[in-house]
């Protein structure tokens, strides 16, 4: 006979989010995973749609990195004007796409359907996947130290 197994523990909702917007840890991958990222063009092209993403989403970038197959970067929404995160991300990556296409950087799809995001609890946890970050192409063999890693950086706030 077989013991019945304990009742599944739920997960709990967020009690308390990191400051009074959320900041988001955002993840996606090139479709793939082709290493075609890590190019000064490429990530200007990124960094470009980064900077437009409060007027046009209402949404603020920090933190990011760019690495050869994926990027990570921070977003918060910035005030009421702000898109759900799904609207925003589905944007981000469509124009990205366009412009890279058209710049003949690759071919399309340029990116996995998906992202990975995780909300941040604390300042403790923003510390640590900002090390995280940064520690990236560290990790990669990309380079000896974070500083040296030329896509990196920062957009609308630290």
């Amino acid at each position: 006979m077989q013991t019945p197994s304990p009742p599944r523990k739920h997960l709990r909702r967020l009690a308390v989010v990191f400051g009074r917007q959320p900041v988001f840890f955002l993840t996606t991958c090139v479709h793939e995973r082709r290493r075609l990222l890590a190019s000064e063009s490429t990530a200007e092209v990124l960094r470009d749609e980064w900077r437009g993403a409060t007027a046009r989403h209402g949404w603020a970038i920090g933190p990011y990195v760019v690495m050869p197959d994926h990027v990570h970067f921070f977003a918060s929404p910035s005030g009421g004007n702000s898109v759900p995160l799904a609207t925003f991300m589905g944007s981000w990556k469509e124009w990205t796409a366009k412009r890279l296409c058209r710049a003949k950087v690759c071919v399309a799809p340029v990116w996995q359907a998906e992202f990975f995001d995780h909300v941040l609890r604390s300042e403790e946890g923003y510390f640590e996947k900002r090390e995280y970050m940064r520690q990236n192409p560290v990790r990669a063999g990309l380079c000896a130290a974070p500083a040296d890693w030329p896509y990196i950086g920062w957009i609308n706030f630290e």
